[in-house]
């Protein structure tokens, strides 16, 4: 039986909006970076990559959550993003389970922890690669840009007040 969520709503300030479209940029670690990690599939065969590193619970005792979803396309272009969330004290990683484009959209925290959505970014992962978001990163639902597409996503959970917030944005666009 699924467990009931409590969630936090966050407001952004008028200076942390955004004023046009974004344009989604190749995923690369460099540019990721102050998100959080790329995974990335090996390209020698038998070796394994360890991403434990890029792994962070703030929050002690938090079990540990594996998910598998089959995410629904968003099949309008632009790409609109209507809402953004955070977990403010752990990392979240999304690992796609089929080579299917999909979007990643994130933004910093403005100086009252609200998104700064001026400064958001927006990527497109290439085959074979997945993300971990930092703690507190904020970020659009995951978004697969062409079919059902499934996923494993990794954090810690437990269901209380400050496992995610969601924050009231007014909605914008990202091109391909």
């Amino acid at each position: 039986m699924p467990q009931k969520r409590e969630t936090h709503a966050v407001s952004c300030a008028p200076s942390t909006l955004r004023t046009g479209p974004l344009t989604a940029q190749a995923l690369t670690a460099e540019g990721f970076a102050p998100f959080g990690d790329v995974l990335r599939v090996p390209q020698e065969v038998g070796t394994r990559a360890y991403f434990d590193d890029a792994l962070a619970s703030l929050k002690p005792h938090t079990p540990a959550s594996l998910s598998l979803i089959l995410a629904a396309p968003s099949l309008a272009r632009p790409v609109p993003v209507t809402i953004i969330e955070r977990h403010r004290l752990t990392s979240q990683s999304f690992v796609p389970m089929a080579l299917t484009p999909w979007l990643v959209v994130v933004a910093p925290n403005a100086a009252d922890g609200s998104p700064d959505l001026a400064a958001a970014m927006a990527f497109l992962p290439g085959p074979g690669q997945g993300i971990t978001l930092k703690p507190g990163v904020w970020h659009a639902p995951l978004t697969v840009l062409e079919a059902p597409a499934p996923f494993a996503i990794f954090m810690w959970r437990d269901f209380g007040p400050d496992d995610e917030d969601f924050a009231d944005i007014a909605p914008f666009t990202v091109a391909l």
